[in-house]
């Protein structure tokens, strides 16, 4: 048997608006009485028939293409409120129900909510127009559905006007959440953007960056590719291509936009992953046409599809390549499964889609399984009235359970359990057997408060009015040559991850990472991300990160730089490395040489102190100073020495302080003994009287050295106090830090050699005029030939210096201290040690008084010679002095007697021989 459904005109009548068909209820696909009606909206069937004659006419057309998945909810929701009917829960009030075939068309939907709005036991079914609805009493008390989104939409908006409770176990549009646009309407089931989130998350831990995404082209599949897109985007997760097809099955571009669709995923052989978003009879035909074209990829599909038995069980499934998708979390639906199991003995007078189904089993009775699915889908309500009812009954007891989608059916049932709670709230104190008693908004406002308990859990509606819950991740797996549809994980919606039962379930999943849909290859750490010209992020170049940069992850967008300058990488890097840290260590071959010759300076600077301790007496010491210039003298070589242990091993900032003033300072000590050294030689053999004056007020031994010696100490005890030296990393070079003392201040570094240069100046300037002592004797001119020593040395150090960097810098100036130490202390000393070893007969007073006179007399006949007037040239002029000492006791006791052959001349004067001799034994007794 089959129903024909007449859309009656509209009528306005005042301020009324009449609503009526002739046998109305020919419109309601099942129904039952009871105290409180809840209205249902299902999509039994997939598409509505359109008239091909002209003109179109405003009549409600039969519909085609019956669905079990959406009949199966119908019966649910049936089950449901007959369960609560036989409970408790509403103390003897009954539910009773009138459920509409929406055949997925907003325009038939919107026909039955006119219906559900019409006022209760109007004989018309007419919607009364009024401004204040807080009164008014509609046909149902809330109502259960849509199917889709788009017919929700439609739908809510219009029971928005009495707000009249609406609550979805399958609408999952995004955009539903809105209460300002959508006041009452509720689902049990989470928006599509846990869906989509769940999707690209899928995606995401699966490697997949390249996808295709096929929907409908209605409201619910571009709210769905919009949220999709975001949570793509945010995922780094890029579309190849979107393809749209029509909401409807009856839209002429149907197929051939299903061939569009087909012919981009082949062409697209990077693409092997597809999201679809479709409702089942559209995915039907999209993967039959697939596989004929022999497709292979993975499907990821959405909660409409997700658990669709009739197309797990389209022949050659398999060759499409897997299916992944995401379904509404299930409970127990055992109840409904035996009420299945008895339903043939269900009366089915009240129940047309009941009758529907069980004309279809018969008509496709002849078939096998799948073949018996695709008759009962394929046939129209228009085939069904030529059927004569000839046809014995047939019952398919297993069929019905094969196509239990638990998901929607646990949803369905839920919806229900929901409204009746919010029902058991008004009755409190109301007598609820009157239609009267209560009022839909009244109702809406209890079930925003409403909690039922689910596989008990609490669970309610959240302020979006929706009720949030956990997806399964379902995956389509072949076991025993059928195709299965089995849970591999569980989705948790609230925390964005992945839960697995066991590991067999995790490899299932680990296995579709080995499946690549990548616009580009995955960049290996190590390298990044370089954006071509293609719009797309995901196409890209990996490129090697550059020196002292690293990525340490698959398909990084930027290399992370070293955090600071004490790590270094090097090109195409996964990690820092920490920089080797250089300086002059102890154990360093060129270190160990230059302590060798600081050591072998040291016991030099001893030696000589021993040999100058054991010779105290000699000519050769006193005629150095004595031994107490000399010990002051060799204590500052010492400690020059010994400085060079500073520049050596890690520094520090007492090594850098120490070492510049430890050093500056001694060596200023050292110069300013030889400078009072030269003083007195230059004293003792001049014979110049204004530069015999001006020696004797310098000639200041004590105040001399204090003073030169203290102002080196101010000018470091300045520098150690503003500009203090301190330790340094110098990171000149790539993949080493170079820890060194850093001066503080150059002018004050380059202040403390200046002084001591002016000084060595100095003493080079007295010593050179005494350079012509007795040969044995020569001291001047040593000091000149060390002080020359010193100016080579550090005018070449100051280039070096400059231009050197590294571990060794120290080393440069290890070496110009040793070589200017080494320069003055040999200069100075080992020739006094020589005669004092090698030369003893030459190392006794009256040698020493003997070359001293013969030296003294020749001077002073000099000094006659360049004095007198341009005419006295004469050699007789010359002063002759001899030693008239006879024996070396005579030498010890001063008993030696000058003869003076010839006078000489001083300043044109004749010099008396008493006053020669006189002056002789000054300048003697001065050394």
């Amino acid at each position: 048997m089959a129903f024909v459904i007449f859309l009656i005109p509209c009528f306005v009548v005042g301020t009324d608006i009449a609503f009526s068909c002739q046998n109305a209820d020919d419109f309601v696909g099942a129904s039952a009485p009871g105290d409180i009606i809840i209205g249902g909206l299902f999509a039994v069937h997939s598409e509505m028939l359109h008239p091909e004659e002209e003109p179109i006419k405003p009549v409600i057309q039969n519909c085609a293409g019956f669905e079990i998945q959406v009949f199966l909810q119908t019966l649910a929701m049936i089950h449901a409120i007959e369960t609560v009917n036989n409970s408790t829960l509403l103390s003897g009030v009954t539910l009773g129900y009138e459920i509409y075939d929406t055949c997925a068309e907003v325009t038939k939907a919107m026909a039955s909510a006119l219906r559900f709005l019409s006022k209760f036991n109007s004989s018309e079914d007419a919607v009364q127009f009024k401004c204040n609805y807080s009164d008014y009493i509609p046909r149902v008390k809330a109502v259960t559905g849509a199917s889709y989104s788009e017919v929700s939409m439609a739908v809510s908006r219009l029971l928005a006007l009495q707000l009249i409770p609406q609550v979805s176990p399958a609408s999952s549009a995004e955009i539903l959440s809105d209460k300002i646009r959508f006041p009452s309407f509720f689902r049990t089931i989470p928006s599509d953007f846990h869906q989509t989130r769940a999707m690209t998350h899928l995606i995401y831990e699966s490697g997949w960056n390249w996808i295709g995404v096929i929907a409908t082209d209605d409201d619910n599949g571009r709210f769905a590719l919009e949220s999709f897109g975001v949570q793509a985007m945010v995922n780094n997760v890029c579309i190849a291509f979107k393809e749209m097809l029509p909401a409807y099955l009856s839209d002429s571009t149907f197929h051939t936009k299903v061939d569009r669709a087909i012919e981009k995923i082949v062409k697209e052989t990077r693409v092997n992953v597809i999201v679809v978003f479709m409702r089942q009879f559209h995915v039907l035909k999209l993967f039959k046409k697939a596989i004929e074209r022999n497709v292979n990829k993975i499907w990821i599909a959405s909660d409409n599809w997700s658990a669709a038995v009739k197309i797990s069980t389209i022949p050659n499934i398999r060759q499409l390549g897997t299916v992944v998708g995401f379904g509404f979390k299930s409970g127990d639906i055992s109840s409904f499964q035996e009420f299945l199991r008895n339903l043939h003995e269900k009366p089915t007078e009240n129940n047309k889609f009941l009758r529907e189904y069980i004309m279809l089993s018969s008509v496709c009775a002849h078939l096998e399984y799948h073949d018996f699915q695709t008759c009962i889908a394929s046939q129209s309500q228009d085939d069904l009235l030529e059927n004569d009812g000839s046809k014995p009954q047939f019952w398919r007891d297993d069929f019905l359970n094969a196509n239990v989608e638990p998901g929607f059916i646990h949803r369905t049932i839920l919806a229900v359990y929901a409204i009746a709670h919010a029902i058991k709230r008004q009755c409190k104190d109301r007598d609820c057997k009157d239609p009267s008693a209560f009022t839909p908004w009244e109702l809406l406002e209890e079930l925003k408060k409403v909690t039922v308990i689910d596989d008990n859990k609490e669970v309610k509606f959240d302020s979006n009015g929706d009720m949030s819950t956990s997806y399964d991740v379902l995956l389509w797996k072949e076991i025993d040559g059928h195709m299965e549809i089995t849970t591999m994980a569980e989705y948790d919606a609230e925390k964005g991850g992945f839960i697995f039962e066991d590991e067999e379930k995790k490899k299932d999943f680990l296995a579709l990472k080995k499946v690549q849909s990548t616009c580009s290859q995955h960049c290996k750490p190590g390298q990044v991300k370089k954006v071509t010209e293609s719009p797309h992020t995901c196409c890209y170049e990996c490129i090697y990160c550059p020196e002292n940069h690293y990525s340490n992850q698959t398909d990084m967008d930027y290399c992370h730089r070293c955090n600071n300058k004490t790590y270094w990488a090097p090109i195409n890097s996964t990690t820092c490395y920490r920089k080797t840290i250089y300086f002059l260590a102890w154990t360093d071959w060129f270190a160990i040489f230059l302590l060798f010759l600081s050591a072998f300076g040291v016991v030099l600077v001893l030696s000589i102190c021993v040999i100058f301790t054991k010779n105290l007496n000699t000519p050769v010491v006193k005629a150095s100073g004595g031994l107490t210039v000399c010990y002051i003298i060799l204590f500052s070589h010492f400690l020059i020495f010994l400085s060079t242990l500073f520049f050596i091993d890690v520094p520090t900032e007492f090594k850098c302080k120490t070492r510049q003033a430890l050093f500056g300072i001694s060596f200023t000590l050292c110069v300013s003994c030889i400078l009072i050294k030269s003083l007195k030689i230059l004293l003792a053999f001049s014979f110049d009287p204004k530069l015999q004056n001006f020696l004797k007020c310098m000639y200041k031994p004590i105040p001399t050295v204090v003073t030169c010696t203290g102002i080196q100490v101010i000018i470091c005890t300045f520098w150690l106090i503003f500009r203090t030296p301190f330790v340094n990393q110098n990171f000149s070079i790539p993949r080493a830090i170079i820890l060194e003392c850093n001066e503080g201040s150059i002018v004050a570094f380059g202040i403390m050699l200046g002084y001591i240069a002016a000084l060595a100046f100095i003493c080079f300037i007295f010593a050179f005029k005494g350079r012509k002592l007795p040969e044995n004797y020569n001291e001047a001119k040593f000091i000149t030939f060390g002080m020359l020593i010193y100016f080579i040395a550090w005018i070449v150090f100051i280039p070096v210096y400059a231009t050197t960097f590294g571990k060794y810098l120290p080393a440069v100036e290890i070496i110009v201290v040793l070589i200017s130490n080494y320069g003055i202390l040999c200069c100075t000393f080992l020739p006094k040690c020589y005669i004092i070893i090698y030369k003893q007969e030459t190392n006794t007073k009256s040698a020493f008084l003997k070359m001293v006179y013969t030296y003294s007399s020749k001077s002073a006949g000099s000094v006659a010679v360049s004095q007198v007037s341009l005419d006295s040239k004469s050699s007789s002029l010359q002063a002759t002095i001899t030693d008239s000492c006879k024996t070396e006791n005579d030498s010890v006791n001063g008993n030696c007697h000058f003869q003076v052959p010839r006078q000489p001349l001083i300043k044109g004067k004749v010099l008396p021989k008493s006053a020669a001799r006189t002056m002789i034994r000054k300048r003697v007794s001065s050394i």
